[in-house]
């Protein structure tokens, strides 16, 4: 069975940045049906995405809700691009595995392929 991290790096400014973070959501979707092991990580500007998915307003809303259950946030990242209040409000994880961000590494040694977007 596969084991995927999708990481999304993408912040909100571009309009290409829509289409990555896109492009994440349904490689989750994906992974999740087909029963494989799967996280989805909001890292770097990435983390600026919850509050504006968790929006039931926003196009890609729905699509964020049928993924969400595999999210987490990257706690330094979260205070560093000032979004507390929007992802505390979406109840997502929090995660400082590693000086405050995420742990790229253990993510590997546990046998994740890391996807990027």
């Amino acid at each position: 069975m596969p084991k995927a991290a999708i990481i999304v790096y993408a912040g909100t400014e571009q309009p290409s940045d829509l289409g990555r973070v896109v492009n994440a959501l349904e490689a989750v979707r994906e992974f999740d049906r087909e029963g494989d092991d799967v996280k989805l990580l909001f890292d770097g500007a990435g983390v600026q995405w919850v509050g504006e998915l968790a929006d039931p307003a926003h196009d890609y809303h729905d699509l964020y809700e049928a993924v969400n259950e595999y999210a987490q946030v990257c706690d330094y990242c979260v205070s560093a691009y000032g979004v507390d209040e929007p992802v505390a409000e979406a109840g997502i994880e929090r995660v400082d595995d590693f000086e405050g961000h995420p742990s790229i590494r253990t993510l590997v040694a546990e046998g994740y392929e890391i996807i990027t977007f």
